[in-house]
C-alpha cells in the first residue's frame, strides 16, 4: 500500500497527497475534502508532501488508538486550518459551511452554520477573545467528549477503525 511511481518503477516512498485521501475515503469513508487535507498535513510531519512509512505508523497510532490528549491535539491541528494556534469563527465557517443542507423553505445553510458557531463560542471559548485556542478547546472537550470533533470528522468510526485493524492483522499474519 505503501508504494509510489518513480522514474517508472515502483519504489516503497510513500503516500503522495492523492493516494492517502483515496485511502481515507475508501478505508475510513472520509468525504470532506477539507478535513481529508488536514489529515494529511497533520500525518505529513516533514510537510515533504509525502507521508513515509514512520509518518504513516505514528499518524495511525494516534488516529486509530490515541490517547484523549493526542486525539485532542490531533484535531485542534486539523481544524487550525491557517496554522496559527487558534480555529477562528472564518476556520469554523469553513469546516461547517457544507454540513447543512439547503431546503427552500428554511434558513440560508451559511446563516445556520454562523448560527452553530454563535453557539459554539459560547460553550467553548473560555476567555472570550472570539476565537479557541488550544486550551480552550481542550477544556471544552474535556468537559463534553462530542466536542472532540466538533467542526468536522476527522477521526476513524469505531466500525472503520476495526475493520482497518483486522484487515491489517490477518494480511500481517500471511507474511
Amino acid at each position: 500500500m505503501l508504494v509510489a511511481k518513480s522514474s517508472g518503477r515502483s519504489t516503497a516512498v510513500g503516500f503522495d497527497q492523492n493516494m492517502f485521501r483515496d485511502a481515507l475515503h475508501c478505508t475510513f469513508g472520509m468525504t470532506d475534502d477539507i478535513l481529508m487535507d488536514r489529515v494529511f498535513c497533520i500525518f505529513d510531519r516533514d510537510h515533504d508532501n509525502c507521508i513515509n512509512v514512520m509518518e504513516w505508523v505514528e499518524g495511525l497510532s494516534i488516529f486509530l488508538r490515541g490517547t484523549l490528549e493526542e486525539r485532542i491535539k490531533y484535531c485542534f491541528e486539523v481544524y487550525d486550518l491557517n496554522q496559527d494556534g487558534y480555529i477562528s469563527r472564518e476556520e469554523m465557517f469553513q469546516l461547517l459551511k457544507n454540513s447543512f443542507l439547503k431546503h427552500p423553505s428554511e434558513e440560508d445553510p451559511n446563516e445556520a452554520a454562523k448560527d452553530l458557531i454563535d453557539i459554539v463560542m459560547k460553550l467553548m471559548d473560555y476567555d472570550h477573545d472570539g476565537r479557541l485556542s488550544f486550551t480552550d478547546f481542550e477544556k471544552a472537550v474535556r468537559v463534553e467528549n462530542l466536542l472532540l470533533e466538533a467542526f468536522g470528522p476527522c477521526l476513524p468510526d469505531i466500525k472503520s477503525s476495526m475493520a482497518f485493524e483486522e484487515k491489517t492483522f490477518q494480511e500481517t499474519r500471511k507474511l
